[in-house]
């Protein structure tokens, strides 16, 4: 019988554009079995009971189809694949998910790869010494900032050169501001370990003058010039709390022992004010224990306030309970004084360092000293005085900026009631803020406002360039980065001297002339 015509191989054509190993499959097995000619062998014909129609389609599908039932026996009936397997054992191998790589392309050793590379290019191959790999690594920048020097993809136009010399530039340039940044940073740190280390060894030789010299000579060194110029220069941390000690004095004669009494009375009304079902309260006074309460409850919450960025004296901390007891027992001992805003700050810097009673001690001397008594019991009349005398040389020292004050309105009050609470230990850092105290407990008050000139100095560019509100803000919240360096460089330059009259001249001035002012606008006696 005539041969029959080779049979369509339309369906196997459906999965010409997929990317599965169908198709890899037959690409690569399907052409190995066919002639010359591109069409599939003829197969004998079927057997005579076999009907024709089926006859031409087993014809058609014998050469196309032959890789295609190949490739699945081969993964998945391991049994017939030595059967149905052809005799050509350079073939690679297929699976499921990729090639398997015939076995003459065994994985190389990298001696091997060596000795190839070298046979064929005819010379040694040498590998860097590690030190000149990366030159300068740690200039290099980082991220994808490298990747301008990169080739664009196949599918995108190439670089020029002209394109490609600037890419080097802008990356040469990158890497060069990169190196000088980080070269700066360095200086910079290698600046601050100096002063660091310097610091470190003026604190350890100025300790050894204050306890071997200073401390056991207290009265007769005090006042000499040259312990005053080391008190100058700051108190080393390990006897500050004892020259604060020394500085405030106990003039109320408090002990120890009184401590624990207005303490255990403090925790006794602390328990009272806890159980709200309680009636163990008089009624006549009423008015006395609903103050007592309200202190007792702002304490609470002040002391969450207190140095959150420490979280020592936050809740669970280990100097929580030892704050709550100091100004408590406080609150007992002065109940006409009480609570008041900003004493969180003061006592937990006393904490930090003195031991506990030795805190209270100094802390109800402290706030008996005239200034703090008066902010503290918010005296009117004498916060006035002090605003006034602390105008007298603002102008003095910084007529500028006094007037640029003036012009907006903006009286000391609206910055100073805030520095003088806390005494300067919640606007400034807290290292800096104990230098502040040093010389506050060496000078007393006059001090807290000089420091106050002191800070406006430093910022007298920018302040004469802000309006009302933008300067309150600002004086609210000093910059974090102010240093110790700086601020006592302008501290320092602030004289305390108006017409001859240093600071207790012009506050006693004032004073005088109010009680005259008071004389004269006092009613007449009736006759």
């Amino acid at each position: 019988p005539a041969a029959l015509p080779p049979a369509p191989l339309g369906f196997t054509d459906v999965n010409l554009n997929s990317r599965n190993t169908y198709e890899v499959s037959r690409r690569r097995s399907a052409p190995e079995h066919l002639p010359h000619g591109g069409t599939a062998p003829a197969e004998p014909a079927p057997p005579p009971q076999e009907p024709a129609e089926r006859a031409r389609h087993r014809v058609g599908i014998a050469g196309a189809g032959s890789s295609f039932a190949e490739f699945f026996t081969r993964n998945f009936f391991t049994k017939r694949t030595k059967e149905l397997k052809p005799a050509v054992q350079s073939a690679p191998g297929w699976k499921l998910f990729g090639k398997v790589p015939p076995r003459e392309n065994l994985p190389k050793d990298s001696k091997i790869i060596q000795q190839e590379y070298e046979a064929r290019t005819g010379r040694m191959y040498k590998p860097p010494p590690p030190s000149a790999r990366r030159k300068n690594i740690e200039f290099e920048p980082l991220s994808t900032t490298a990747l301008i020097l990169e080739d664009r993809p196949a599918n995108l136009p190439a670089k020029s050169v002209e394109e490609a010399l600037r890419h080097r530039q802008e990356y040469d340039e990158m890497v060069a501001e990169a190196k000088k940044r980080e070269i700066k940073e360095a200086h910079k740190r290698k600046k601050i370990m100096r002063e660091r280390f310097k610091q470190e060894e003026n604190i350890a030789s100025a300790m050894v003058i204050w306890v071997n010299e200073i401390l056991p000579n207290w009265e007769g060194m005090r006042a000499t010039r040259r312990v005053r110029e080391l008190w100058w220069q700051g108190l080393p941390p390990s006897v500050r709390g004892k020259v604060w000690s020394l500085a405030v004095g106990n003039e109320l004669n408090i002990t120890p022992e009184l401590y624990e009494i207005f303490l255990s009375r403090a925790k006794e009304r602390w328990k009272s004010f806890s159980e709200t079902s309680s009636e163990n309260d008089t009624e006549d006074a009423g008015a006395s224990v609903a103050d007592r309460e309200a202190s007792l409850e702002l304490i609470k919450l002040d002391i969450s306030r207190t140095f959150p960025s420490l979280y020592i004296f936050q809740k669970g901390g280990p100097y929580h309970d030892l704050l709550h007891s100091v100004l408590g027992a406080y609150t007992c001992y002065r109940p006409d004084v009480g609570y008041v805003q900003g004493m969180s700050f003061i006592a937990a810097v006393l904490i930090l360092n003195l031991e506990e009673a030795d805190a209270f001690i100094a802390f109800a001397n402290l706030l008996n000293k005239p200034c703090q008594l008066a902010f503290f019991r918010v005296d009117h009349s004498m916060m006035l005085k002090y605003f006034a005398a602390f105008e007298v040389f603002f102008e003095e020292n910084l007529p500028k900026l006094f007037l640029h004050f003036k012009s907006y309105s903006l009286t000391p009050d609206i910055y100073l009631i805030d520095w003088i609470f806390t005494l300067y230990s919640k606007s400034l850092p807290l290292d800096l803020a104990c230098r502040v105290w040093d010389v506050f407990c060496r000078d007393g008050e006059e001090f807290l406002f000089r420091t106050g000139l002191g800070i406006l100095r430093l910022y007298e560019d920018i302040l004469l360039q802000m309006d009302f509100i933008h300067i309150a803000q600002f004086l609210t919240k000093l910059p974090e980065d102010i240093t110790s360096e700086k601020l006592f460089s302008c501290i320092a330059a602030i004289q305390m001297q108006n017409s001859n009259k240093k600071w207790a001249q012009v506050f006693a001035s004032l004073m005088k002339d109010n009680k005259e002012g008071d004389k004269n606008h006092s009613p007449a006696p009736k006759s």
